[in-house]
């Protein structure tokens, strides 16, 4: 099945008029033209493997020993969709399953449709009384026997492959000493009878940053059954649950020392961020329709202000003085921290922003592993590929021309750049236009030398050479690297900006 996208739905007009609302004519008009060229220029189509390598993974799961639970709590769910649930996960090439249904119905729909079915790896899990999302998985979670559980909700379905993939980079975890903790893959939208897929959701690898402003982990959700059992759903954060549970997850696995894990297994010393695994494949389907959260986010107002009150509780549970509120988009949070990022944060050694160009469009800032401008070209008021150029995250490396650095790390600074960390007196980032003049720089920085032998009588100052692409690039990457090495966090703070010569902006 396939689907390839150039309309403008029904659904991003209603999304449109909220954002109107909450925002404004202007930053609604351009959020509206900016979702539409991405419509317009939108070439996706999900493609089901094909039935030969479905006859493979069949064989190869095989040798596999995982087991896994999925969880679904339903609430009288269309007969339809559920069994396209059901079966999406009893025709999968792992077989090693257990699929449990936890039914809160007041009605016997769900009941009778699973009455239907006759495979000893679906249970049904009647729940006398409807005490909410989260009470309800938690009496599933009670009943599983798998290792791995997977969460699903009642509407969606998986891809044939998604346990098989799971298994998979479970195994080639194990295979370099490792242990998989908690995994997530891709996804993408379908549309009411899932027949057409659209708005891929292609995620990055672990991004601490980014999660706090977005639950962009989201589907298909995998844990170790000892991690999500110690953890549990809660209440309190009904309709943002599975977000709740990953930042707890998250906030194990990575900041918790093994004298804190003691009531867990030996195996869990191999924690860390290698235990947290990105799936870069498309392995469930988002089914909208007019109730879902993904085709009316107004739908479910309260799960995102659930969210925000989970990443507020993550960052009190961290010790950090901050407060997290709502972004200019539904569902993404923003986190200010008291006095700064890098009093709240010891690990965070360098903050970097936008360089815009002249005309207004996103010139460098955040550079990836293989230096590449990942917002390049963007105009300024667009938020880019959901969203992520409006939001905080953790970068391969900043810019030194919208750079702030810790003042334990400025003597690096000086060795790398040649020149002696200056701070502005308003934002507090590095003051290069001190140096845009060639003649304070020091006679043997490399970087002055660059400077003058290309531009000795141009007027332009040095932080306008090269739009990103040249020499401070390269330098600006080295030094990044050469901090994340040292075990710092490097992060981009999307507010801050530089306009050709100008100061950042906060």
């Amino acid at each position: 099945m396939k689907m390839g996208n150039a309309v403008f739905k029904k659904s991003n007009w209603k999304k449109t008029l909220y954002y109107l609302k909450k925002n404004g004519l202007k930053s609604a008009y351009y959020a509206a033209m900016e979702r539409l060229a991405r419509e317009k220029a939108a070439n996706y189509s999900y493609q089901a493997p094909p039935e030969e390598e479905l006859k493979r993974q069949r064989k190869e799961a095989e040798k596999y020993p995982y087991t896994f639970s999925i969880l679904v709590p339903a609430y009288e769910t269309n007969p339809v969709f559920l069994r396209e649930m059901l079966d999406s996960v009893l025709s999968q090439t792992y077989f090693k399953l257990e699929l449990i249904v936890a039914d809160a119905s007041a009605s016997e729909q769900v009941k009778e449709v699973m009455e239907t079915y006759d495979d000893k790896r679906l249970r049904y899990v009647k729940i006398a009384e409807n005490k909410g999302i989260s009470a309800n998985t938690n009496a599933a979670l009670a009943k599983t026997e798998g290792e791995y559980i997977g969460l699903l909700d009642h509407d969606d379905v998986l891809t044939p492959d998604a346990l098989y993939e799971m298994a998979k980079a479970i195994a080639e975890k194990e295979k370099n000493g490792n242990t998989a903790w908690m995994l997530y893959s891709d996804e993408d939208k379908g549309n009411g009878d899932c027949t057409q897929f659209y708005e891929p959701h292609f995620k990055q690898d672990l991004n601490m940053d980014l999660l706090l402003s977005n639950n962009y982990i989201c589907h298909f959700l995998v844990m170790k059954r000892s991690l999500i059992k110690s953890l549990g759903f809660r209440s309190e954060y009904d309709g943002a649950q599975d977000f709740d549970l990953v930042l707890r997850a998250a906030g194990r696995l990575l900041y918790e020392t093994k004298e804190q894990r003691k009531d867990l297994m030996r195996e869990w010393e191999n924690a860390g961020r290698t235990a947290i695994v990105h799936v870069p494949k498309v392995l469930y389907h988002w089914r909208c329709h007019t109730q879902s959260t993904a085709e009316n986010p107004e739908s479910k107002r309260y799960a995102y202000d659930a969210g925000r009150r989970a990443v507020q509780d993550f960052v009190n549970s961290r010790g950090w003085n901050a407060s997290v509120s709502d972004s200019q988009h539904l569902g993404f949070y923003r986190t200010a921290y008291e006095g700064g990022i890098f009093s709240q944060r010891p690990e965070v050694g360098v903050i970097g922003g936008k360089i815009f160009s002249a005309g207004g469009k996103i010139a460098g800032g955040i550079y990836d592993e293989n230096s590449v401008s990942i917002y390049e070209g963007l105009h300024k008021a667009y938020s880019g590929y959901m969203h992520r150029a409006a939001l905080l995250q953790e970068a391969y490396a900043v810019d030194v021309r919208c750079m702030m650095v810790r003042k334990e790390l400025w003597s690096l600074f000086e060795e790398v750049f040649g020149v002696p960390y200056a701070e502005d007196e308003h934002t507090g980032y590095f003051a290069y236009e001190k140096y845009s003049n060639k003649k304070r720089f020091n006679e043997k920085s490399h970087l002055a030398k660059r400077i003058r032998r290309e531009f000795v009588g141009s007027e332009r100052a040095w932080i306008d050479a090269d739009a990103g692409n040249g020499e401070l690039k390269k330098i600006s990457m080295n030094f990044c690297e050469r901090v994340r090495k040292m075990g710092y966090t490097v992060v981009f703070e999307p507010e801050a900006s530089v306009k050709l010569s100008k100061s950042p902006r906060r």
